[in-house]
């Protein structure tokens, strides 16, 4: 089998790779078993300036790197570019404050020497989506190198170049020889990897189907498993908030990769007040979006990743039409083979159509108008997905109202959905579970061990379970 690179701009098939044999994965799968004990005990500080250097070279190369991105999987230049810069300060936030992430944590105890400590698992799965090629990757990469854990990448299969590209950054930084290897296989073989003794634990940012797979693998295994899937991220805005200011976020947000994010804002509920504004400014930013050939620094939403997944998107915006939802704008490709998908907006979305209950991935913004601030959250909350969710209102009863009720892995309050080394990123429900950046997300792939060292010879004192 092989595995080829093409770009959804053009068509054009850009390099074809061979999968790896079943041979060459267990040689892979031998060097970082052998690599996870020395790694481990590699003195932290070795470990956080090879993470360092990853950094560097990230930054050093970003043009490049960005280009590589773009021709692969069709992103924006400028944004391609900045995924690259963005993965440089993640490698070098690890760098700095990795070592006191997992820094041994002492805890007060009368006759104790009491502490936690963070021990790497080993050998670790990273099974990544094409969405955001390198940062989805970089974010497992830094901290889990710098805990003292091996990393093992299965990449999706459209985007080669890039799976080949991190791996060769780390050697190029000085990585030894089995410390970060990528995997040219097959989503069917992932199973088979995480059956493997010497795999201890699994990350994976993609699909609900992924996920769901992934998972029942590790649990049959006793694996530690994180997972990051779907999100339908609700975008709120209320009467209080700046509307010129929230229509403009919208659109960017909604657009944002071209529209293909897990954070990117999906379903924009609007208090009845302002809801005809809101609709006919969000409907007239996404008509003005610069569309074209994502290499040009002007294009502001360039193609889909495939073909395929434009038509899977242009198939659920016509099921949802047919439904009743109305559409106000866009929803249908110029040519059946194109992977350009137009920006497009549905309101009056009925409950059994895939607008209102499934992920649309792609440049597709779903208005709903809602009556008051319990409104607002009911609409926000009748979804299978929890990631994350938009806010817009300068009413303080209202905010704290929505950070406490809403059912996502983050709130962000007048300000569009990020993901920062600085915070935990994750979701609830069908979005996954386990967390990712910041201390929480470093430590999700160690051994957290309580340490009991008792100061001097005494009496048992006695305890319960």
């Amino acid at each position: 089998m092989t595995m080829a690179s093409v770009n959804p701009a053009t068509g054009e098939t850009l390099a074809e790779f061979a999968d790896h044999t079943s041979a060459e994965v267990e040689a892979k799968l031998a060097r970082a078993s052998e690599m996870a004990p020395r790694w481990r005990f590699t003195p932290i500080d070795e470990r956080a300036a090879l993470v360092a250097r990853v950094g560097d070279l990230l930054e050093a190369d970003k043009e490049r790197i960005g280009r590589m991105m773009t021709l692969e999987m069709g992103k924006p230049i400028r944004a391609a570019v900045e995924e690259a810069a963005k993965c440089a300060r993640a490698c070098h936030f690890y760098a700095q404050n990795g070592p006191g992430f997992v820094a041994d944590h002492g805890v007060a105890d009368e006759d104790h020497q009491s502490f936690v400590a963070y021990d790497p698992l080993g050998v670790v799965l990273a099974v990544m989506p094409w969405n955001f090629p390198f940062w989805q990757v970089v974010r497992f990469l830094a901290p889990a190198l710098v805990a003292g854990n091996v990393g093992l990448l299965k990449h999706a299969s459209n985007v080669p170049q890039c799976a080949l590209e991190l791996e060769s950054l780390v050697r190029r930084a000085g990585g030894p020889e089995g410390v970060f290897q990528t995997l040219l296989v097959g989503s069917k073989t992932v199973s088979g990897i995480i059956d493997d003794v010497r795999v201890a634990a699994v990350t994976l940012t993609g699909s609900e189907g992924a996920g769901r797979s992934v998972a029942e693998a590790a649990g049959r295994n006793l694996k530690k498993a994180v997972l990051e899937l779907g999100g339908s991220d609700p975008f709120i805005v209320m009467p209080s908030a700046n509307l010129a200011l929230a229509i403009e976020t919208a659109v960017k947000a909604r657009t944002i990769n071209n529209g293909q994010s897990c954070i990117a804002a999906k379903r924009f509920i609007v208090h009845r007040g302002i809801a005809q504004e809101f609709l006919a400014g969000f409907a007239a930013g996404m008509r003005a979006l610069r569309v074209g050939d994502p290499i040009d620094e002007s294009t502001q939403l360039g193609p889909l990743a495939t073909a395929r997944l434009a038509g899977e998107l242009e198939e659920q915006v016509e099921k949802s039409v047919k439904l009743g939802a109305r559409l106000v704008c866009g929803g249908k490709r110029s040519d059946p083979n194109t992977a350009y998908f137009p920006a497009t907006v549905l309101t009056d979305i009925p409950k059994d159509a895939p607008a209102y209950h499934d992920e649309l991935f792609g440049p597709v913004g779903c208005v709903f108008v809602a009556n008051d601030t319990s409104d607002a959250i009911r609409i926000a909350n009748d979804t299978r997905f929890g990631l994350a969710s938009s806010v817009w209102t300068t009413d303080g009863a209202e905010r704290e109202q929505f950070v406490r009720e809403i059912d996502a892995g983050s709130v962000f309050v007048n300000d569009m959905v990020v993901s920062d080394p600085r915070f935990p990123f994750g979701g609830v429900k069908s979005s996954g579970y386990g967390r990712e950046l910041s201390d929480v997300g470093m430590r999700e792939f160690t051994n957290i061990k309580t340490v009991r060292m008792r100061q001097a010879a005494g009496a048992y004192k006695g305890g319960t379970e």
